[in-house]
């Protein structure tokens, strides 16, 4: 009893860090919406179609946020949240090693941070994502299977 009370408090932890990273994010890219969009056309991965990019990461950022919030939908969100992750740190990945220069098209203190540790801070959640998904009740993934 002990033990699923913890993987509960664990999940819920990791789910509200989800909750916090997405909200500041999406919200510290649309309030600088510009630079965001600047700093994308500069990036030679995502030039061609920064202005989607733009409005799509927010809006898919602030969506997950609020399906993590139901327990409806929390698991599928957390699968959601742990892909998104994957596919920012590939993306830094990717900048890492075929780009130069590049400036962070996060917002906020994000971009204070250089693209190492923007990988590492990417991986913890990867991380924390992927241990949250793995402790979740067996009960709830029969839902995903549908």
């Amino acid at each position: 009893m002990i033990i699923e009370f913890q993987k509960r408090i664990f999940i819920d932890v990791v789910t509200v860090l989800f909750v916090m990273l997405f909200i500041y994010a999406a919200s510290s890219k649309l309030w600088d919406y510009q630079t965001f969009v600047i700093q994308l056309q500069k990036s030679p991965i995502l030039t061609t179609i920064a202005t989607w990019v733009a409005w799509l990461v927010p809006t898919i950022e602030f969506g997950i946020a609020v399906l993590l919030i139901s327990e409806r939908t929390q698991l599928r969100a957390l699968y959601a949240a742990f892909t998104i992750m994957v596919a920012f740190s590939a993306y830094i990945i990717a900048v890492l090693n075929f780009s130069e220069n590049i400036p962070c098209s996060c917002g906020g203190i994000l971009q204070n941070m250089n693209w190492q540790q923007h990988l590492i801070f990417n991986l913890i959640f990867v991380t924390l994502g992927g241990i949250a998904i793995q402790l979740y009740p067996n009960k709830h993934r029969d839902i995903i299977a549908r």
